[in-house]
């Protein structure tokens, strides 16, 4: 189908289904669960709509196409698990190791709580344009800058045992990510108990001396 479906004419924010920040926030709900379920390529912006209870062209006023949908939704929760992290981070002692469990705790809770997002993003990278997945791949940059910071710090202070600080930013951010592909809620741990066992995991992976 054609990238972009035209306007109807006279459409505006005033006579579109519910506000325009309401309305963006119900296509991309009905993005995210189409993503989730179908796949991208498996996914029409005809599903969209269906799922938004609204018309083709009414979620093309919103977005110009699946793909820009896909990009914001990885884009919003990559921002979101920043913000996630540098809030635990400054709210932990200034131990290393204490904000290295921490932030370990925050990346699992929000692959928890953020489970359709996270799961969508982690198994539909490849399907970003290459301008769009420059920038989700720069913004899980940022995010494991952080992790190599709070482990370099460690390894700085003598905290850490932790002989390939790259190699450990990868795993840690790995298996926390992970989560998202097999958590289920009701089961046998709940959300903190997993993020603590993974906590525990993650200094005992970079040698936590204390």
């Amino acid at each position: 189908m054609a990238s972009r479906a035209p306007r109807h004419a006279g459409t505006s924010p005033a006579n579109m289904p519910g506000e325009d920040a309401g309305g963006r926030r119900v296509v991309l709900m009905a993005a995210l669960e189409a993503f989730a379920e179908q796949g991208f390529h498996g996914t029409s912006m005809r599903d969209i709509a269906a799922r938004a209870g609204m018309s083709v062209s009414a979620a093309y006023y919103y977005f110009p196409s699946k793909a820009a949908l896909l990009q914001r939704i990885m884009v919003d929760v990559t921002r979101d698990l920043i913000a996630a992290l540098e809030a635990a981070r400054a709210a932990a002692d200034q131990q290393p190791g204490a904000q290295l469990a921490a932030i370990v705790r925050a990346h699992v809770l929000l692959h928890t709580e953020r489970q359709r997002e996270s799961f969508v993003g982690n198994s539909e990278l490849r399907s970003l344009s290459a301008r769009d997945r420059a920038s989700v791949i720069g913004l899980r940059d940022q995010v494991s800058a952080i992790f190599k910071q709070v482990i370099a710090e460690g390894r700085d202070q003598g905290q850490f045992d932790c002989p390939h600080p790259a190699e450990a930013v990868l795993a840690i951010t790995t298996m926390c990510t992970a989560v998202a592909g097999w958590y289920r809620p009701g089961g046998r741990l709940a959300p903190h108990a997993v993020a603590d066992r993974y906590a525990a995991l993650a200094l005992r992976l970079v040698g936590c001396r204390t």
